[in-house]
């Protein structure tokens, strides 16, 4: 497979979340690559977002599962037309994460032409963007899915990490209600905003907050929120009598749902009730396991240097597998720029994590 060009024809689609007629062409063009193969290639739809799911077996007892994603967050015009400016590929999705969607088809090749003796498999979902959906529906339909070895390249920024721990992600929404009256008159009513304010002070006495132009803490893996949405009030002289914020919590390995919500019921204020939107659970992969161990040996072997574990705060479509026991290998490649305007990612990098998929492959078929 001609890597870089899948992944230039990948990022030309514009698969922004949502964006149904571009999502079904790619996932169009994703078949018809297969076309002719002995590869299954399944378009699972039964929500607005579909996943694409390829096999080299029609089995759901996988020995390696590759996750990923197609859609991508919104951008300008110019990003959907891939640039390699100094070995550096921009465009939307370069890093984030079509040119390891690129990856994972260019494995799935490798596997079927060579025969390797391993039950192998590709899902691709295409709303990871706005909460993976997808995904939910394609795992609830196919429950007994499983795979020993899951390899994920959604954790991208640089290619001499391989990220051991992911937090959980759990959000919450805070909803206020007050009393309404006139902006002059405020000691007639009682004002939503305020209730959500005197909360957030208290949530903040628990959770510390962190900004660029404070001190970092020194020890990064902590449980962390922020404020991601703020709504209260409709007009100016008003009090407001409603108000909600959506919180974005970041959980560790070491806390729990269960103590975040005792923590909530002392943050809040009368008027002022909480609802889990979310929650998912932490991947934590151990270093010392021996698959992982076999794959930095070749990424470092291919890298011509060594490779470092790393814990990131980020969500990944992989804790669906790792609460079923799979190992779950997180390593992708260099870039910045991720959700930004000037997204890229080293072309470099994305061959060589190509080159440590196949070798880790070959490695596992070798063995089975």
């Amino acid at each position: 497979m001609d890597l870089r060009a899948t992944a230039e024809d990948l990022i030309r689609f514009r698969t922004e979340t949502g964006n149904a007629a571009e999502i079904t062409k790619a996932a169009q063009y994703i078949k018809a690559k297969f076309a002719g193969t002995d590869v299954l290639v399944e378009i699972f739809q039964s929500t607005a977002s579909p996943v694409v799911f390829l096999r080299n077996v029609d089995t759901l007892d996988f020995d390696v599962l590759v996750l990923g994603h197609i859609d991508v967050v919104p951008a300008a015009d110019e990003m959907f037309e891939p640039k390699m400016i100094d070995g550096k590929m921009y465009g939307r999705g370069t890093l984030d994460m079509k040119s390891f969607a690129a990856v994972a088809l260019n494995s799935m090749e490798y596997v079927a032409e060579h025969k390797l003796p391993l039950k192998f498999g590709v899902v691709l979902s295409t709303d990871e963007e706005k909460g993976s959906h997808s995904t939910e529906s394609f795992l609830a339909a196919y429950p007994e899915i499983k795979s020993k070895i899951v390899l994920d390249n959604d954790v991208g920024g640089d290619i001499t990490k391989i990220v051991s721990k992911c937090k959980n992600p759990v959000f919450v929404k805070l909803i206020a209600n007050g009393k309404e009256a006139h902006g002059s008159t405020p000691w007639e009513g009682i004002d939503a905003n305020e209730l959500l304010f005197k909360t957030w002070q208290n949530i903040r006495q628990i959770y510390a907050y962190f900004a660029a132009d404070l001190p970092q803490p020194d020890d990064k893996w902590i449980d962390t929120v922020h404020f991601a949405k703020i709504e209260g009030g409709q007009v100016s002289n008003i009090i407001s009598n409603y108000a909600e914020a959506l919180l974005d919590f970041r959980l560790t390995e070491d806390s729990s749902v269960e103590n975040l919500e005792r923590n909530l019921q002392k943050c809040m204020v009368p008027g002022v009730s909480y609802k889990i939107v979310s929650a998912s659970t932490p991947v934590v992969m151990d270093e010392k396991n021996p698959d992982i161990l076999d794959y930095k040996r070749f990424a470092e072997n291919i890298l011509g240097r060594q490779i470092e574990f790393e814990h990131i705060g980020g969500a990944t479509d992989s804790r669906e597998f790792a609460v079923k026991g799979s190992t779950v290998i997180m390593h992708s490649g260099t870039g910045e720029g991720m959700h930004a305007s000037g997204e890229y990612v080293e072309w470099q990098s994305v061959e060589q994590i190509a080159d440590i998929q196949i070798k880790f492959l070959e490695h596992l078929a070798r063995k089975i």
